[in-house]
């Protein structure tokens, strides 16, 4: 039996269409999830959206429709981003489903009936745009949240509360023994330090909104009068799409690795834990925290700030597996990174179009025009034991790289042999082989196509459309996904008709006059 894999995006609010950072956690699941499947590991991958709360319906009031039409409007969008960038998600999750409504109610209830939750009055700042009350330090020196730039709603009101701070010193302890449950090492921090704070304010989660200021949610099943609130509602969808309580929970459940941006660390790194326990369910294996997409004076890319960039677009303009690249390659997993038209025209200008579309079009047009192949039967190159040396060097740095979501530096190991693979065309100029010794060229050319085949595939991950119809146009196959060596690649003699264009250069546009 193989292993399980089981990887989630965070699922996205339905208040507005798909932006930036919505595309960037869902490729990296995507490119975690397609590395995994090439290492032999069975893989869950679940997106979907969080459909109810205030926003949701405020947004449907304001558009004149029920909840409901409103969400089943607004969900299209996040699937059809899936299509357009290739995800290979298994399933696709929806918080108005009966299935997830069912698992919310009987985790409440069983929560309830441990005496885990009781009534209380409350009042606190809330923000509508993060959905939740907020402490002072999570307020600018405006009095704003930081997410948003709003001036929080002081409510006050009587509510059905969950008692975290029983389960915050277990969490706590559990963190400390575990680091790796948190990563990077600077949100785990964060985490630890969320908890000291809750525990020395003595703050329990508020787990419901009573009817008379919000009616679209989950019923809580002890209290008509009440609707659950959206985080505690949202946050259990990870283990109902991993089929919570069946048979096969466990097995799924025990490598669950969520991937998350760092706006909502504190839902995922603090509530969800202490919910899990209380439910007597493991935490997760993995919460993985990437920074923000900033614009214009470093200000975070958002809908409610007005300046995200939508994907979709972007894809239509510059093609998704060149969108997936650059939102791989130009983010350190974990920092922030910034995006503007020159910046994203520059990096796939550098890498897609010189380096690598340069490597492939030069070497299969010399293997054309020279008629040598590709011939599996030629002699190794002298540049062959070199080129095998670093191919190996990246194997290792590859799935180092990739296996701790620093998806960059993984890319840039790809990169730095595609650009040592140029450097063995210029130094050798198969062009003037070709005229004095054929014998040399045409071992050069193979050898190369050989490299080729094996950068790609290692590629597969973050350029599925272009591996996917390249590699098998030029019959290449392994015995391995991840192939060291040169002599691994295999494929049948022939000569070379057409060949799709990999990636062409791309300018900045130009504002209108």
């Amino acid at each position: 039996m193989t292993h399980r894999f089981y990887v989630t995006t965070p699922i996205y609010y339905v208040n507005d269409k798909p932006h930036l950072g919505h595309a960037y956690t869902s490729v990296a699941c995507d490119a975690i999830a397609r590395y995994m499947r090439l290492d032999g590991m069975e893989v869950k991958f679940l997106t979907g959206t969080d459909e109810h709360g205030q926003k949701v319906e405020k947004s449907a009031k304001a558009a004149g429709v029920p909840p409901q039409a409103f969400v089943d409007e607004v969900s299209v969008h996040f699937r059809e981003m899936g299509e357009i960038l290739r995800l290979t998600n298994t399933d696709f999750i929806r918080t108005t489903e009966p299935r997830h409504k069912a698992v919310v109610q009987q985790i409440l209830q069983k929560i309830y009936d441990a005496g885990d939750i009781y009534a209380g009055e409350y009042s606190g700042k809330y923000c509508f745009g993060c959905e939740r009350y907020l402490t002072d330090k999570e307020l600018n020196d405006k009095g704003e949240c930081e997410t948003h730039l709003t001036v929080p709603q002081v409510i006050s009101e009587k509510n059905y509360f969950f008692r975290m701070q029983k389960y915050l010193p277990i969490w706590k302890a559990q963190l400390q023994q575990n680091p790796s449950h948190v990563e990077p090492q600077g949100f785990r921090n964060e985490v630890l330090g969320t908890i000291d704070e809750l525990i020395k304010n003595g703050e329990d989660l508020s787990i419901s909104r009573p009817k008379t200021r919000l009616e679209w949610g989950i019923e809580i099943p002890f209290d008509k009068d009440y609707v659950t609130y959206v985080w505690f509602d949202a946050l259990i969808n990870y283990v109902t799409a991993a089929g919570y309580p069946s048979g096969s929970f466990d097995d799924w459940w025990a490598n669950a690795h969520h991937m998350i941006a760092k706006d909502i660390v504190k839902p995922h790194g603090v509530y969800w834990p202490t919910m899990l326990i209380a439910a007597g369910i493991p935490v997760y294996k993995r919460l993985s925290v990437h920074g923000y997409w900033l614009g214009f004076a470093d200000q975070k890319m958002s809908k409610s700030l007005g300046n995200a960039k939508d994907p979709v677009e972007l894809a239509g303009k510059i093609g998704n597996d060149a969108l997936r690249f650059f939102l791989m390659r130009e983010m350190n997993f974990g920092s922030d990174a910034r995006f503007s038209e020159e910046i994203m025209v520059n990096r796939l200008n550098a890498n897609l179009a010189n380096d690598l579309g340069n490597l492939v079009q030069r070497t299969l047009s010399m293997l054309k025009k020279y008629e040598c192949g590709p011939n599996p039967d030629s002699a190794p190159h002298a540049s062959a034991a070199g080129i095998d040396a670093s191919l190996k060097a990246m194997k290792a740095d590859y799935i180092k790289y990739f296996e701790n979501f620093e998806f960059h530096n993984a890319i840039e190991a790809v990169f730095a042999v595609i650009r040592s693979l140029n450097k063995v065309v210029d130094d050798y100029k198969p062009w003037s082989l070709a005229k004095e010794n054929m014998a040399d060229c045409s071992a050069l050319l193979n050898t190369l196509f050989r490299a080729i085949s094996i950068v790609l595939i290692y590629l597969k991950p973050v350029l599925p459309e272009k591996t996917e119809a390249l590699l098998p146009l030029l019959g290449v196959t392994t015995d391995t996904n991840f192939p060291e060596a040169l002599a691994e690649v295999k494929f049948p003699a022939q000569k070379l008709g057409t060949w799709p264009m990999l990636f062409q250069r791309m300018e900045v546009e130009k504002p209108a006059p």
